[in-house]
């Protein structure tokens, strides 16, 4: 809106007023904007939610601590989609397809996690929306987001190449002069860190190919949308664990797309330019500032949780953020966290099923799943499972910082991939 009503001031010879255009400038303006939201008026959302008596339904886990949570606020996402939606809309530009797919994403996955989080509250258990109606909007986010990239004439990008200079023989990286609509991204320790789902199909006839290459790229989507929704969703189970991890990856994103969005550095990084794809540097700040507002009253001792509202919304903007800038399959480093909890989850469900067949009685591989409550329980306290470690619990503020840490590492190591070539 502010950007729209700037550029029709253009015309007119007001000092400042070109700052508009520099996308650090607006960068930095709505993380200032998105953070001052969520800290003054995040007080007056959990405020609100205390007097709606929106408060945490919390089951007896036997971890210490565990019940002075219950009837903390929830559904404090809202704090966050908030601090996001509205300096976007005030300063981002809303013709940039990036940047309306992200706000599709927030406001789409965002209504999921507010039902999810509601039917938990009306119904007073821990239910919520069944799983099926969760996937269910995820894969139609990811189809949303996959058809569009593969359908919108402004989903462009330049592919980046070697070419040896006549003149002193030493090689140089250019790029295509022509935009094309391919479906490409990047991968690790590869020449040119390019790969080309249409590759998958060369063996088809041209058009065929083509098409069929765009097929995959959109089950691609679904898959790493679906995935990355549903580990933040897991990851959410500690005070500050979910936010602050994403904050970090948020950041580890916010450099890619300004990398990528800028022909200079990704010709001197030999990376792939995507036309356009600068202005999700403005939604990343907004994401940051939003998080680290948001942390703010959401760390140990939290004052509120953020609920599905939060944690599904956060792991869907993640993702589908990835995919626009081509960095999908970066993923499963950046967001190993996510996939960890993931997979936990899934080792922990499998091997009790499993050991019940077999032996009449279910036996576990971690103490207690999702991975970060293992960390929580004692060792050789009466729970059969396969690793222990470690025997004495770990207060929740040091596993919080550890995964901080971690996530801190495998942001780092993310971009160390893409030299390593």
């Amino acid at each position: 809106m502010l950007y729209a009503l700037f550029q029709h001031f253009q015309e007119i010879d007001f000092p400042g007023i070109g700052l508009i255009n520099y996308i650090t400038f607006r960068a930095g303006m709505t993380l200032v904007l998105s953070l001052i939201i969520a800290l003054v008026f995040g007080r007056k959302i959990i405020d609100r939610l205390q007097l709606m008596q929106v408060g945490e339904i919390v089951r007896d886990l036997g971890i210490e601590g565990q019940m002075q949570k219950k009837g903390t606020p929830t559904m404090g996402g809202v704090i966050i989609i908030i601090s996001i939606l509205v300096p976007c809309l005030l300063l981002g530009n809303l013709s940039n397809i990036y940047m309306m797919l992200m706000i599709i994403t927030t406001i789409w996955m965002g209504s999921i996690g507010f039902l999810d989080d509601w039917r938990k509250l009306k119904h007073h258990n821990k239910e919520g929306l069944k799983g099926k109606y969760k996937i269910t909007g995820q894969v139609g986010l990811g189809l949303i987001v996959g058809i569009s990239m593969w359908l919108s004439p402004a989903v462009v990008m330049r592919e980046n190449m070697e070419v040896e200079n006549v003149v002193n023989h030493e090689i140089e990286i250019v790029h295509n002069t022509v935009d094309v609509k391919s479906p490409q991204t990047t991968i690790p320790f590869v020449k040119n860190n390019n790969f080309n789902y249409q590759w998958l199909t060369s063996w088809m006839d041209k058009e065929a190919g083509e098409t069929a290459g765009w097929i995959v790229f959109v089950f691609i989507v679904v898959l790493v949308v679906t995935a990355t929704s549903n580990g933040a969703n897991l990851t959410d189970g500690l005070d500050g664990l979910a936010a602050g991890t994403s904050a970090i990856i948020g950041v580890a994103l916010a450099i890619m797309a300004y990398l990528g969005g800028n022909i200079i550095y990704s010709s001197y990084l030999n990376i792939m330019y995507i036309p356009g794809s600068e202005e999700l540097v403005v939604f990343a700040a907004a994401f940051i500032g939003a998080l680290v507002g948001f942390l703010w009253y959401n760390a140990f001792p939290a004052q509120v949780f953020m609920g599905d509202t939060g944690s599904l919304t956060l792991g869907a903007i993640l993702a589908v953020f990835a995919i626009l800038i081509r960095k999908e399959l970066l993923i499963p480093l950046l967001c190993m966290i996510f996939f960890i909890e993931d997979l936990s989850v899934i080792l922990q469900v499998a091997y009790f099923k499993l050991t019940k067949r077999r032996y009449g009685e279910g036996r576990r591989i971690f103490k207690m799943t999702p991975l970060h409550h293992h960390f929580q329980k004692a060792g050789n306290a009466g729970i059969d499972a396969l690793i222990q470690y470690p025997i004495h619990p770990i207060p929740e503020s040091k596993i919080v910082t550890r995964f901080w840490i971690i996530g801190i590492l495998l942001a780092v190591l993310t971009f160390v991939t893409l030299k390593i070539r």
